[in-house]
């Protein structure tokens, strides 16, 4: 199965990538702010399930051929790490868009099931977990080890649990200071510049590595 190097190395990519402020913490967040721990958490575990949904895909579908063509995983690898920097880039200019999550938060009436199944759109749908599944995942395959899938749903599954940890906090956070961000919604403009300098870096990072035959 997967070395223990490769593991931590790609446990250490994915902490990196899943603590910046992206398009589903900031729906946790939102989450949060509005309607408290209960709807984060809910919303945490349906981003889970659709984050996991992508593994799968890039398992099955994406990661065969990717893991067979060098030039296939290259150019996948070069888009991946452009569109990262791209985001890094919009995260810094759209700095204010943690403020403006603060900012439209309204308390509303949510089921669980409905707050769950908004969760999993979101993760299933962010630009950013897709880009790292696609580009990223397959760099840390050990091909001569063999069974390529289940390499890549355990990889996944690390991902997921670090996202888990991470979202959980960021809602839990959230929850429990939205008196203090209230008072003064600016200080979320700085977590925000600062994923979005910590993007470009993995956009660099996913450019620099990877495969070499």
């Amino acid at each position: 199965m997967v070395s223990t190097d490769r593991l931590l190395a790609f446990a250490a990519m994915s902490f990196l990538l899943i603590v910046i402020p992206g398009p589903s913490v900031l729906f946790v967040i939102g989450r949060a702010l509005a309607q408290g721990r209960r709807a984060a958490l809910t919303t945490v575990a349906g981003n889970t399930l659709g984050a996991y949904v992508l593994v799968v895909a890039v398992a099955l579908g994406v990661g065969t051929v990717v893991e067979r063509s060098v030039l296939v995983f290259t150019a996948l690898k070069l888009v991946g790490a452009g569109y990262l920097v791209y985001l890094g880039v919009k995260a810094v200019r759209r700095r204010g868009s943690l403020r403006a999550a603060l900012a439209e938060a309204a308390p509303t009436a949510h089921g669980g099931l409905r707050t769950l199944g908004e969760g999993f759109v979101v993760g299933v749908a962010n630009p950013k977990t897709i880009v790292f599944f696609a580009a990223v995942l397959p760099q840390f395959v050990d091909r001569e080890r063999g069974h390529v899938v289940l390499q890549m749903l355990l990889l996944g599954l690390v991902f997921n649990l670090i996202a888990v940890v991470s979202d959980s906090l960021w809602g839990l956070v959230a929850a429990t200071t939205r008196g203090w961000f209230a008072g003064s919604p600016r200080r979320l403009d700085v977590v925000g510049g600062i994923g979005g300098l910590t993007m470009i870096g993995l956009g660099v990072a996913v450019a620099a590595t990877g495969r070499k035959d």
